[in-house]
């Protein structure tokens, strides 16, 4: 582990080259990035994702309203059919690249994001739209599986998951703004536009990754495109204990998330009357989620991925535990509510890029193939609990706190399997490139 480095210092200008910059050195394409840029870069594909689902949340009622849906709860299909999709699509472009490469296969999903983005704006129905978003979850996905591959070619151990809190940092801003872009979008423009902004931001981001990324997967660590190196690369995520409950943990937690989400509008919106406050309020409690991921960044490499998500687990079930309580007690209440739940996901923060890591950490020949398989059972575990609880919506908090509760809980138990029942114990993992310096 090398020397701390100021921000603006080149990776490359080391001794000893990470295995990216070592390719981009080698390779004549002349693109090297320096690490703040590939942060930023890194978080700005992240972040389309996340920007296609709360940039939509003020936009609901008005895509309700031009296509005659009248029942409240079925607008949330917006959001958890493009979840779906998303998790099905997840499945494909890891084992994609690693055998072409994380370029192209990284150019086309945001090729896909920006066309279907547009096709959403294009819908003639409420079900053409569902459809669309379908299609721009599904073609898109790589815009969720390539970063964490890219990342793994880079770095593992604790420093992956101190990057990973370093990218989510910059990815937290996308869902605290996203809602006012929205809200900014609908004030001058119908809903559609909405999705126009989305494909130019997502056009913006395919010209930068397009000029400055290079190439992170070696040659040497290509795999074959056969049928056979699939299905003996995606089962391992469930077949590998020290994997699977992570994976599956975080698909739960993740879930509790999703079902905030997808009754965001309705609950602060409609059920709090907070109206246009809502994308500040959502704003609000989403912010804690960047500053619990710039707090896990400063200290997961000194206390290890393990100590820090397992404590936060415990304390994440802990303020769910007082969810439920705030609901059935006190159900009206936004400022019990906004405070818990801000809880809540601050120590998400704490969760998911340690999860992740960890997760990862069994698969650096595979890791294209791993991230892909990983991403598909997060994703569709955590869409579906999502719109279970979204759709269980009474127009109170307690479908969502006793949602909280239960997949902690669980969460838990998960993680205490691939632990073997130990848990805020550090594991150190063996590097597979001894020599490779990392700087941070």
């Amino acid at each position: 582990m090398g020397m701390a480095a100021p921000m603006s210092e080149p990776i490359t200008t080391a001794p000893a080259l990470d295995r990216a910059d070592a390719l981009a050195a080698s390779d004549g394409s002349g693109k090297v990035l320096r690490r703040g840029e590939f942060v930023a870069l890194m978080a700005a594909v992240m972040s389309l994702g996340a920007l296609a689902i709360d940039a939509m949340l003020p936009a609901l009622d008005a895509i309700a309203a031009d296509f005659g849906v009248t029942d409240p709860n079925r607008r949330q299909f917006v959001i958890g059919i493009f979840l779906i999709g998303s998790a099905v699509g997840c499945l494909i472009p890891g084992s994609l690249s690693d055998r072409f490469g994380r370029r192209p296969v990284l150019f086309f999903a945001l090729g896909a994001y920006v066309v279907t983005a547009l096709a959403c704006a294009a819908a003639w129905s409420f079900d053409a739209l569902l459809g669309m978003r379908a299609a721009m979850g599904l073609l898109a996905a790589g815009l969720g599986v390539l970063p964490g591959a890219i990342i793994r070619d880079r770095y593992e151990g604790d420093a992956m998951a101190r990057l990973m809190s370093t990218i989510f940092i910059v990815f937290m801003v996308v869902p605290v703004l996203a809602p006012s872009v929205g809200q900014a979008v609908l004030a001058v423009a119908p809903w559609r536009w909405v999705f126009v902004t989305v494909a130019a931001l997502g056009a913006l981001v395919l010209l930068w990754a397009w000029a400055r990324l290079p190439e992170t997967l070696a040659h040497a660590d290509r795999q074959p495109l056969d049928l056979k190196s699939v299905a003996h690369n995606l089962p391992l995520t469930f077949t590998t204990r020290a994997a699977a409950g992570y994976v599956l943990g975080a698909g739960l937690t993740f879930g509790a998330m999703f079902g905030y989400i997808n009754s965001a509008q309705q609950l602060i919106g409609e059920h709090f009357g907070a109206g246009d406050a809502f994308p500040i309020i959502f704003g609000a409690t989403a912010s804690t989620l960047a500053v619990s991921s710039f707090a896990n960044s400063r200290i997961v490499e000194r206390y290890g991925a393990r100590r820090v998500s397992h404590t936060a687990l415990v304390v994440f079930i802990g303020v769910s535990a007082l969810q439920v309580a705030a609901a059935f007690l006190d159900g009206d209440n936004l400022w019990l509510f906004a405070p818990l739940m801000s809880a809540n996901l601050c120590l998400l923060g704490f969760m998911g890029a340690n999860f992740g890591s960890i997760a990862m950490q069994p698969f650096s020949a595979t890791a294209g193939a791993a991230s892909s398989a990983q991403s598909f059972v997060r994703m569709l575990l955590g869409a579906g609990v999502g719109i279970a609880i979204g759709q269980a919506y009474d127009d109170s908090a307690r479908p969502l706190a006793l949602a909280l509760l239960l997949c902690s809980f669980a969460s838990l138990l998960l993680v205490l399997f691939s632990e073997r029942g130990r848990l805020f114990h550090r594991r150190y993992e063996q590097r597979k490139f001894p020599a490779m310096q990392e700087y941070h």
